[in-house]
């Protein structure tokens, strides 16, 4: 004989019952947000690239919380370990300046605001256009799942994550070549 549990006496889960994970989600993405408008708005270059690593340090985080744990792993690995660690090596490969740099704001703000702005209403546009009749088949693997992910990846993403790991490397070079250029005209 099973009792029956009645309806009332489960607890109901909505908007204004969140769970634990969801209220870390906020509050860990709220942070990730704080920590990328100060990277953009800081005047220090090392500053804004220690910014950036608690930016994508929180972006794994998020992955984290949403059971994608491949994802976030990548995400420490290339973003914060390999893309930060190559973005400061190019500042101090250029000499770049250590503290408050003058000619770090070009006074062009409000033009970079509009510019911004209607960047991310085109990236909201377009990606909500592409997604929008798109579902989540939820009987199958886990959608963060290392066999999912590879087969995305390598059936459709392959040519541009190729094509960012040859800007990265276009970026590497160039920042070796200022570098150079720098150091033999103090020389002469």
């Amino acid at each position: 004989m099973t009792l029956a549990v009645p309806a009332l006496a489960v607890p109901a889960h909505g908007f204004l019952s969140p769970t634990g994970v969801e209220i870390a989600f906020l509050l860990v993405g709220l942070v990730t947000l704080g920590a990328a408008l100060v990277t953009v708005t800081t005047r220090q270059l090392v500053h804004a690239a220690l910014w950036l690593v608690v930016a994508l340090g929180g972006l794994a985080v998020e992955y984290l919380l949403l059971t994608a744990e491949f994802i976030a792993w990548v995400q420490v690995l290339i973003y914060v370990g390999s893309v930060v660690v190559l973005l400061l090596f190019g500042l101090m490969l250029t000499k770049a300046p250590i503290g408050r740099s003058p000619d770090s704001d070009s006074g062009n703000r409000p033009v970079a605001l509009a510019v911004a702005l209607a960047a991310a209403a085109a990236l909201v546009w377009v990606v909500l256009d592409a997604f929008r009749t798109t579902w989540i088949e939820l009987d199958g693997p886990a959608q963060g799942s290392t066999a999912v992910s590879g087969e995305i990846l390598f059936r459709h993403w392959v040519l541009p994550f190729e094509a960012l790991s040859v800007l990265l490397l276009a970026a590497l070079v160039g920042a070796i070549v200022l570098s150079r250029k720098k150091a033999t005209e103090d020389t002469d």
